[in-house]
Protein backbone atom coordinates (compact mmCIF):
# COMPACT_ATOMS: atom_id res chain seq x y z
CA UNK A 1 0.00 0.00 0.00
CA UNK A 2 1.44 3.36 -0.79
CA UNK A 3 0.99 6.50 1.25
CA UNK A 4 -1.36 8.31 -0.56
CA UNK A 5 -3.77 4.80 -0.23
CA UNK A 6 -3.56 5.17 3.45
CA UNK A 7 -4.65 8.80 3.44
CA UNK A 8 -7.56 7.85 1.14
CA UNK A 9 -8.34 5.19 3.46
CA UNK A 10 -8.44 7.44 6.27
CA UNK A 11 -10.39 10.23 4.56
CA UNK A 12 -13.02 7.29 3.85
CA UNK A 13 -13.13 6.17 7.66
CA UNK A 14 -14.04 10.19 8.32
CA UNK A 15 -16.65 10.40 5.63
CA UNK A 16 -18.23 7.50 6.97
CA UNK A 17 -18.20 8.56 10.44
CA UNK A 18 -20.01 11.62 9.31
CA UNK A 19 -22.52 10.00 8.16
CA UNK A 20 -22.98 7.92 10.97
CA UNK A 21 -23.16 10.43 13.22
CA UNK A 22 -25.59 12.41 11.45
CA UNK A 23 -27.99 9.54 10.46
CA UNK A 24 -31.92 9.60 11.76
CA UNK A 25 -31.21 13.30 13.04
CA UNK A 26 -33.97 16.07 12.76
CA UNK A 27 -32.84 19.38 11.84
CA UNK A 28 -33.57 19.91 15.48
CA UNK A 29 -31.54 17.49 17.34
CA UNK A 30 -28.50 18.36 14.46
CA UNK A 31 -28.86 21.93 16.58
CA UNK A 32 -28.98 20.78 20.28
CA UNK A 33 -26.69 21.49 22.49
CA UNK A 34 -26.19 19.28 25.59
CA UNK A 35 -24.90 22.73 27.55
CA UNK A 36 -24.73 26.40 26.97
CA UNK A 37 -21.26 26.22 25.71
CA UNK A 38 -21.54 23.20 24.22
CA UNK A 39 -21.36 22.42 20.14
CA UNK A 40 -23.45 20.94 18.26
CA UNK A 41 -23.79 17.73 15.60
CA UNK A 42 -24.41 20.23 12.88
CA UNK A 43 -21.69 22.36 13.76
CA UNK A 44 -18.94 19.41 14.70
CA UNK A 45 -19.80 17.89 11.04
CA UNK A 46 -20.13 21.75 9.49
CA UNK A 47 -17.02 22.84 11.32
CA UNK A 48 -14.57 19.79 10.60
CA UNK A 49 -15.92 19.88 6.79
CA UNK A 50 -14.89 23.12 6.30
CA UNK A 51 -11.34 22.81 8.03
CA UNK A 52 -10.71 20.36 5.55
CA UNK A 53 -12.22 22.09 2.68
CA UNK A 54 -9.95 24.79 3.27
CA UNK A 55 -6.62 23.16 4.40
CA UNK A 56 -7.11 20.72 1.30
CA UNK A 57 -8.20 23.35 -0.87
CA UNK A 58 -5.15 25.71 -0.07
CA UNK A 59 -2.56 22.96 -0.68
CA UNK A 60 -3.96 22.02 -3.87
CA UNK A 61 -3.85 25.77 -5.05
CA UNK A 62 -7.70 25.82 -5.70
CA UNK A 63 -10.82 27.44 -4.58
CA UNK A 64 -12.54 25.57 -1.55
CA UNK A 65 -15.67 23.68 -2.53
CA UNK A 66 -17.52 25.67 -0.26
CA UNK A 67 -17.92 28.52 -2.46
CA UNK A 68 -16.68 27.08 -6.32
CA UNK A 69 -19.57 24.67 -5.58
CA UNK A 70 -22.29 26.94 -3.74
CA UNK A 71 -22.49 24.60 -0.37
CA UNK A 72 -22.24 28.55 1.52
CA UNK A 73 -25.61 29.68 -0.35
CA UNK A 74 -27.26 26.35 -0.03
CA UNK A 75 -26.37 26.58 4.07
CA UNK A 76 -26.95 30.30 4.06
CA UNK A 77 -25.49 31.12 7.26
CA UNK A 78 -24.96 34.23 8.86
CA UNK A 79 -21.13 34.34 8.84
CA UNK A 80 -18.48 35.13 5.85
CA UNK A 81 -17.90 32.54 3.46
CA UNK A 82 -14.41 32.22 4.13
CA UNK A 83 -15.41 31.35 7.92
CA UNK A 84 -14.69 27.88 9.28
CA UNK A 85 -15.34 27.34 12.17
CA UNK A 86 -11.76 27.91 14.55
CA UNK A 87 -12.73 30.45 17.14
CA UNK A 88 -16.25 29.90 17.41
CA UNK A 89 -18.35 30.92 21.06
CA UNK A 90 -21.40 29.73 21.52
CA UNK A 91 -23.01 32.77 19.88
CA UNK A 92 -21.23 31.79 15.95
CA UNK A 93 -22.29 27.67 17.36
CA UNK A 94 -25.93 28.55 17.28
CA UNK A 95 -25.35 29.86 13.79
CA UNK A 96 -24.86 26.97 12.26
CA UNK A 97 -28.18 25.04 11.25
CA UNK A 98 -29.33 23.36 8.77
CA UNK A 99 -33.32 21.33 8.63
CA UNK A 100 -32.03 17.86 6.92
CA UNK A 101 -29.20 16.45 7.92
CA UNK A 102 -28.35 15.42 3.84
CA UNK A 103 -27.12 18.86 3.63
CA UNK A 104 -24.27 17.76 5.90
CA UNK A 105 -23.63 14.81 4.43
CA UNK A 106 -23.55 16.34 0.89
CA UNK A 107 -21.33 18.99 1.68
CA UNK A 108 -18.90 16.86 2.74
CA UNK A 109 -18.97 14.27 0.43
CA UNK A 110 -18.59 16.92 -2.19
CA UNK A 111 -15.14 18.05 -0.25
CA UNK A 112 -14.89 14.16 0.36
CA UNK A 113 -14.55 14.14 -3.27
CA UNK A 114 -12.26 16.87 -4.04
CA UNK A 115 -10.07 15.46 -1.31
CA UNK A 116 -9.72 12.06 -3.10
CA UNK A 117 -8.78 13.75 -6.13
CA UNK A 118 -5.79 15.51 -4.57
CA UNK A 119 -4.27 12.94 -2.60
CA UNK A 120 -4.56 10.49 -5.89
CA UNK A 121 -1.44 9.53 -7.07
CA UNK A 122 0.31 11.78 -4.21
CA UNK A 123 3.88 10.24 -3.96
CA UNK A 124 6.01 10.18 -0.94
CA UNK A 125 8.01 13.07 -2.90
CA UNK A 126 5.17 14.90 -2.92
CA UNK A 127 4.41 14.51 0.96
CA UNK A 128 7.70 15.69 1.50
CA UNK A 129 6.77 19.39 -0.31
CA UNK A 130 6.60 21.86 2.65
CA UNK A 131 3.31 23.61 2.51
CA UNK A 132 4.10 26.01 5.71
CA UNK A 133 6.85 27.38 7.00
CA UNK A 134 4.95 29.28 10.07
CA UNK A 135 6.06 26.49 12.36
CA UNK A 136 8.73 24.84 13.75
CA UNK A 137 9.66 22.55 11.78
CA UNK A 138 7.84 23.87 8.80
CA UNK A 139 4.59 21.59 8.36
CA UNK A 140 4.59 19.13 5.08
CA UNK A 141 1.71 17.98 2.99
CA UNK A 142 1.65 14.77 4.59
CA UNK A 143 1.67 16.12 8.29
CA UNK A 144 -1.03 18.50 7.09
CA UNK A 145 -3.23 15.83 5.80
CA UNK A 146 -2.77 14.19 8.82
CA UNK A 147 -3.71 17.17 10.80
CA UNK A 148 -6.63 17.01 9.00
CA UNK A 149 -7.33 13.32 9.35
CA UNK A 150 -6.92 13.42 13.31
CA UNK A 151 -8.85 16.42 13.84
CA UNK A 152 -11.51 14.81 11.53
CA UNK A 153 -11.78 11.72 13.46
CA UNK A 154 -12.03 14.09 17.01
CA UNK A 155 -14.88 15.96 15.50
CA UNK A 156 -16.73 13.03 14.33
CA UNK A 157 -16.32 10.66 17.15
CA UNK A 158 -17.34 14.14 19.23
CA UNK A 159 -20.62 14.23 16.80
CA UNK A 160 -20.94 10.50 17.78
CA UNK A 161 -21.08 10.86 21.11
CA UNK A 162 -23.71 13.27 21.32
CA UNK A 163 -25.87 11.78 18.42
CA UNK A 164 -25.60 8.83 21.31
CA UNK A 165 -26.99 11.44 24.09
CA UNK A 166 -29.49 13.02 22.08
CA UNK A 167 -30.94 9.67 21.13
CA UNK A 168 -30.60 7.62 24.71
CA UNK A 169 -29.02 4.73 22.47
CA UNK A 170 -25.27 5.42 24.57
CA UNK A 171 -23.73 4.71 20.89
Amino acid sequence: MHSADLLAEAFDRVRQAVHEAVAGLTGDLLAERPAAGANSVAWLIWHLTRVRDDHVADVAEREQVWTAEGWAGRFGLALPASDTGYGHGPGEVARVRVADPALLTGYHDAVHAATRTHIRGLDDAALDRVVDRGWTPPVTLGVRLISVVSDDLQHAGQAAYLRGLLLGSGT
